[in-house]
């Protein structure tokens, strides 16, 4: 592997956990590529235990933590190599993961990003919630993932082994072309974290490029390891990213519509949490709703910039045209097969 083509960038924020615990395994299992660690202002001494331990790596420090699409987005423009995987510091990679990813960007200029297969750390023969085996969104914007609809995670029982093409590649280990992530304007850094690597894949089809799972390339993630799942921060940064997404990449003709059904829905899922006696995720979905209303100025300043056409043939077949809460919980559909049977049947996915 030519050692100027493939930089592995690593975000850390008070991550020296994580660092010890799998940068040796993805050093050794990445013989041939670029580490970098980027640091998003860390207050503990995981830079000087790098400096100690690992003085060749590259440390980017910034003065605070922008998060996952802030710390990224300042990061990458530093990057000069062909390719770059961001990865996060709680994955462990395995043997043989990185070649296949580098193999089919090198096969195929079409494809600005793609993902190995995620499987759970914690228990490995399970995927992982951060994108399994690629992912997709559903006509409202509710992402899912083949070996993960919403909830439901699935046993890694081969079924996911090929290579094919997704919606969106998972943050946890995205490998992008370079010269198309700058093209369609990179990482938001707006979104400080969550979905935004939906964004970026959005737009990278709405340029008309290919984003790919790649079934050969196996990585272990540890669920919750560096924001943990049941994160206030995070449900709120979830709802209120996603409203984001939608905004800014929905083509004119659906771009309300869209948004209030959307709005419907989160409404009655916090609704829901209220009957259940969650009366702070109802605060979360509201708190993420006025932030998106108070930023609507900003998003139409960024739906103006962005030149890229907002329909395609691409975008289409990669969109599930139903409801993928109503078909998991109302339909009791719990895997990726039974939704790909309904979607060949009735919809548009043909790829």
């Amino acid at each position: 592997m030519n050692p100027t083509k493939v930089s592995i960038v690593l975000l850390n924020w008070n991550g020296k956990y994580w660092l010890e615990k799998f940068l040796p395994s993805i050093i050794t299992n990445s013989v041939g590529s670029k580490i970098v660690v980027a640091d998003n202002g860390s207050t503990d001494d995981s830079i000087a235990w790098l400096k100690d331990n690992y003085p060749a790596i590259e440390i980017f420090k910034l003065k605070k933590n922008f998060g996952y699409a802030g710390g990224y987005a300042i990061v990458l423009k530093e990057i000069k190599t062909k390719y770059c995987i961001l990865m996060n510091t709680d994955i462990e990679p395995a043997e043989g993961w990185l070649e296949p990813l580098l193999n089919m960007m090198e096969k195929d200029e079409a494809i600005a990003a793609l993902q190995p297969k995620i499987l759970s750390y914690q228990n490995k023969e399970k995927f992982d919630y951060a994108g399994a085996a690629g992912g997709f969104i559903d006509l409202l914007g509710i992402p899912f993932c083949r070996g993960r609809i919403l909830d439901v995670l699935e046993v890694d029982n081969g079924q996911y082994d090929d290579d094919k093409e997704i919606f969106w590649a998972s943050g946890a280990c995205l490998m992008v072309r370079m010269n198309d992530y700058h093209f369609v304007g990179g990482l938001d850094k707006d979104y400080f974290a969550h979905m935004e690597e939906i964004d970026l894949c959005w737009r990278f089809h709405r340029a008309k490029k290919k984003v790919m799972y790649c079934g050969k390339s196996i990585v272990f993630h540890v669920n919750g390891g560096t924001l943990r799942s049941g994160s206030p921060k995070k449900h709120y940064l979830n709802f209120r990213n996603s409203l984001y997404t939608l905004f800014k990449n929905l083509p004119p003709k659906k771009l309300f519509v869209t948004i209030f059904l959307r709005l419907v829905q989160d409404g009655l899922a916090g609704l829901k949490m209220v009957l259940k006696g969650d009366v702070t995720m109802l605060w979360l979905i509201f708190k993420a709703h006025i932030s998106f209303y108070l930023h609507i100025p900003d998003l139409l300043k960024k739906r103006k910039a962005c030149k890229l056409p907002y329909e395609n043939e691409q975008i289409a077949n990669l969109t599930l045209q139903k409801n993928i809460i109503w078909l998991r919980y109302f339909k009791k559909y719990k895997t990726f097969k039974e939704i790909e049977k309904i979607w060949r049947s009735e919809l548009r996915y043909n790829v």
